[in-house]
């Protein structure tokens, strides 16, 4: 049975941070995550629109091709900034990196809408993306350091639901900006945001008392890679990585399974209901996850969500040959402990690390799956007809979080070590 170490240390009250200081540091990471989300999703949204501008009227299959060409670039940037920006901040510190990364997705969204052609989108969303990533792993890891035990899987839990936030926010400037260019001028907002967190944020002193520890001068991937810590790297990767790809295989696409089940006509209401019961239990699980740390514990609540997202997935899956409205139940309480394990596994996997590598290692942990996550996306679809219809490709990725379930099962947690 593999043994991880959670270090609590981190987790303690630092006398010279005030509650208003730490209200300031919450709303500067929550307004960060929550743009990032925007930024996300927004070129989905304005795609036709960008299609029209940049090439004229295409064949709705050149621009499903394009959508996936776009989409995954902004992946792999945002799994690329993910892991880079770990590094960068645990070399220059979380406030830097976080200041630095808010910069970049803001800076390249604003160009993103000045392009005149396709291989300028395509650049600045790369480095949107990497951007989003870098801010996704620093917010996270700043709070985790700042915030007193008592509190901090609450605060995380509620931290996770701003991305998604945000991703409601795109389709909310889309409907009140027709121009796609003008819609991109939102960077402008997190540039702001990083101007404000120069002058309003504070470095992590565990980050400081690690910097200033003239034994602490190795560069953090040596450490990430050493023997002492790469069993917590698995377990890291494997626990956060397999709900990623579940979530994101039946994230994109539910929408198409509820079609296949209605043959009578366009199913367009039942798809957005659906998405809106995917979107809200996902919203109400990060909100309560940290209750549910405080409740249960991180790790049972981790088995909680891995085995209930194995069931239900069996059940939404397996057992609906038709639609009816039993399965807008069956979405809302399988989103609603996915929301949970994004809230639990924030709040879990940052302490897996010594706060020398801490950035580094969420980085790499939160950001390895998604380059499986775009395989897992591609290939429901390929293996829609080997495995006859949309349930049964959906519910083959799904079984991923079996292996979450057991990985989370055979870990137990000691007391913690010394950085």
């Amino acid at each position: 049975m593999s043994t991880i170490v959670i270090d609590e240390r981190v987790s303690q009250p630092t006398t010279n941070i005030t509650k208003v200081y730490r209200m300031i540091l919450f709303v500067i990471c929550f307004l960060s995550s929550a743009l990032g989300g925007t930024v996300s999703t927004l070129m989905s949204v304005y795609l036709p629109v960008v299609v029209k501008d940049l090439q004229g009227n295409l064949p709705p299959g050149e621009v499903n091709s394009i959508s996936g060409y776009i989409n995954a670039i902004f992946i792999f940037g945002w799994a690329f900034g993910g892991f880079t920006w770990g590094v960068i901040s645990d070399k220059l510190g979380r406030k830097t990196a976080l200041i630095m990364a808010v910069t970049c997705y803001g800076i390249f969204t604003i160009l993103t809408g000045q392009m005149p052609n396709w291989w300028g989108v395509v650049l600045c969303r790369f480095m949107s993306g990497f951007g989003v990533g870098g801010v996704l792993v620093t917010t996270m890891t700043l709070v985790s350091e700042v915030w007193p035990a008592r509190s901090k899987a609450v605060v995380i839990g509620i931290l996770s639901i701003a991305f998604p936030v945000g991703i409601f926010s795109a389709g909310l400037i889309n409907y009140v900006v027709s121009s796609w260019r003008e819609g991109f001028l939102i960077g402008a907002i997190p540039l702001a945001l990083a101007l404000s967190g120069i002058w309003m944020l504070s470095e992590s002193q565990s980050w400081l008392n690690y910097r200033n520890d003239k034994a602490n001068k190795n560069n953090p991937l040596n450490k990430l890679l050493s023997a002492s810590h790469r069993r917590e790297l698995i377990v890291g990767s494997l626990t956060f990585g397999t709900m990623l790809i579940g979530l994101w295989a039946i994230f994109s696409w539910l929408p198409t399974w509820v079609q296949s089940l209605i043959t009578t006509h366009d199913a367009a209401k039942e798809r957005g209901l659906s998405m809106m019961f995917l979107g809200m239990g996902g919203l109400t699980g990060g909100f309560f996850s940290g209750w549910l740390v405080n409740l249960l514990t991180l790790r049972r609540s981790m088995l909680i969500c891995f085995a209930v997202c194995a069931g239900m997935s069996f059940i939404l899956f397996k057992t609906n040959t038709v639609f009816s409205p039993v399965i807008y139940v069956e979405i809302a309480v399988l989103a609603l402990f996915f929301g949970a394990s994004q809230g639990v596994l924030s709040a879990y996997i940052p302490q897996l690390f010594p706060t020398g590598i801490r950035a580094t290692a969420t980085g790499f942990c939160f950001n390895i799956g998604r380059i499986f996550t775009a395989s897992a996306v591609l290939f429901v679809g390929v293996l829609v007809s080997a495995l006859g219809g949309y349930g049964n490709a959906i519910f083959t990725f799904s079984l991923v979080f079996i292996i979450g379930l057991l990985v989370v099962l055979f870990v137990r947690e000691k007391p913690a070590t010394k950085n």
